[in-house]
């Protein structure tokens, strides 16, 4: 394994600095008394941190490429094209409206549909995780050089470590038997949440995570960086995509045997994950 850090691209050097701008702006509101929190119709929440973020990520997008396309959480968007920055201002919004530092911005670049680029930024936790497509992925913790990220070796369900985000969102998705199956199968099952548990994934502490009624701009930045740690990324049926409502995210050798169990488990009456 390569562990001397490769010369970053242009792409990946300007995702780099937006999230350097993204942090620069969120974490001063991190626990801010004057917070702002309001309800989206989704019933989910946004902060004035969020709006702020994203506007001043859109703006520097438009600015800098301005032949590039635009999607983010919260301004929606622009016409798609063959390359698009994909954007959560804070993965993670009940996280940080609460003072938990398990939040963080998510930048990815999409070119021709795939996602190349990605950059999780978690300021509170003073870390950041990025990859490009072909270079690997890296990850830096506090008063830590960069190091290369690899996914573990765990090749048995039984011997498995397994995020399932929450019981809530398996239920109403119609797949709460094969989430109480896969429990009961692998060594041990925790819901570390949001972007955590794919970073923690890639550094090879997680062997298993998989959730539902997620969006792109929740997956699209974690792709890259899932498969270049030498991981899989797909939907809850194994089909490579983070368009469909759904993911799956393991270390590679697990995978066909999650999706088989998930697939097994299913009851007549569950519904269609995407």
């Amino acid at each position: 394994m390569n562990t001397s850090l490769p010369a970053q691209s242009a792409d990946l050097a300007f995702a780099l600095e937006l999230a350097d701008l993204a942090d620069s702006i969120s974490l001063p509101r991190f626990r801010a008394a004057d917070l702002t929190i309001e309800t989206k119709p989704d019933r989910t929440f946004v902060t004035d941190a969020d709006q702020a973020v994203e506007r001043a990520l859109r703006d520097r997008i438009e600015s800098a490429l301005p032949g590039d396309s635009f999607l983010g959480e919260e301004s929606g968007s622009a016409e798609r094209g063959s390359r698009r920055w994909i954007i959560d201002p804070i993965d993670g919004t009940s996280n940080f409206l609460r003072g938990v530092p398990n939040w963080a911005t998510l930048i990815a670049l999409e070119v021709d549909g795939e996602p190349t680029v990605g950059v999780v930024s978690a300021p509170a936790f003073g870390a950041r995780w990025w990859a490009e497509t072909g270079t690997g992925a890296w990850g830096q913790q506090p008063n830590e050089a960069p190091r290369q990220l690899r996914v573990s070796g765990v090749r048995d369900l039984e011997h498995a470590s397994l995020s399932f985000q929450s019981i809530e969102q398996w239920d109403l998705a119609g797949y709460l038997q094969p989430l109480i199956t896969l429990s009961r199968t692998v060594w041990r099952d925790r819901a570390y949440g949001d972007m955590w548990s794919y970073m923690l994934l890639a550094e090879g502490l997680v062997d298993i995570v998989a959730e539902f009624d997620v969006k792109p701009y929740d997956l699209a930045a974690l792709v890259p960086i899932v498969r270049e740690a030498g991981g899989r990324f797909t939907d809850i049926d194994g089909a490579e995509s983070a368009w469909n409502g759904s993911s799956l995210a393991t270390n590679g050798a697990l995978h066909n045997a999650v999706v088989d169990l998930v697939s097994r488990t299913r009851t007549p009456e569950t519904g269609d994950a995407r």
